[in-house]
């Protein structure tokens, strides 16, 4: 069976959404940020800070690469690996693409309010935080929407709501 790939910036809900999407259907859940950080023996913002960005994409290619070739899985990628055509293709070979988004100012909040944005979201950019958001959620906007099959805004709805969305999306597609 297909997988299912859920893309989208950072707290977008991507994680959360992919562990009940997982459970409910018994599929296995990869978050692709996690399995970057296993293989290096690093954080994400260890990397980038003794490597760079061009050194976490390439773990995150070879990442993808490998756990797109799985089947009954739910993967969770990080917010920029559309950023790779590759990826993309890699990924959209045997799955199904879900673009979870949100404002701008939802994403902030949920930044400010996740353990894990100090480990595994470095600053992209010399900007202040939300002028951040707001400029690469706009930058990457196109490259969401082309890589999707679907489009979940996530921004005022909880988490298992979203993820029964992406159930019925994904049910509906395979019974085709």
């Amino acid at each position: 069976m297909k997988n299912i790939v859920l893309i989208g910036y950072r707290c977008t809900g991507k994680t959360e959404v992919g562990k009940i999407v997982a459970r409910d259907l018994g599929y296995s859940f990869i978050d692709t940020d996690v399995l970057v950080e296993k293989d290096a023996g690093a954080t994400i913002t260890q990397i980038v800070s003794r490597h760079g960005w061009p050194k976490f994409r390439e773990f995150e290619k070879k990442t993808i690469a490998r756990v797109s070739k799985l089947s009954d899985a739910v993967i969770a990628t990080g917010g920029g690996a559309v950023l790779d055509d590759e990826n993309v293709a890699n990924l959209r070979r045997n799955g199904v693409v879900f673009f979870l988004d949100a404002a701008p100012e939802v994403i902030f909040a949920r930044m400010k309010n996740d353990e894990k944005t100090d480990t595994q979201r470095p600053k992209l950019t010399d900007k202040d935080a939300l002028s951040e958001i707001k400029a690469l959620v706009a930058e990457r906007a196109e490259r969401y929407a082309s890589a999707a099959d679907y489009r979940i805004d996530t921004s005022d709805v909880a988490a298992d709501a979203v993820a029964r969305s992406v159930l019925v999306m994904y049910k509906r597609r395979r019974a085709r």
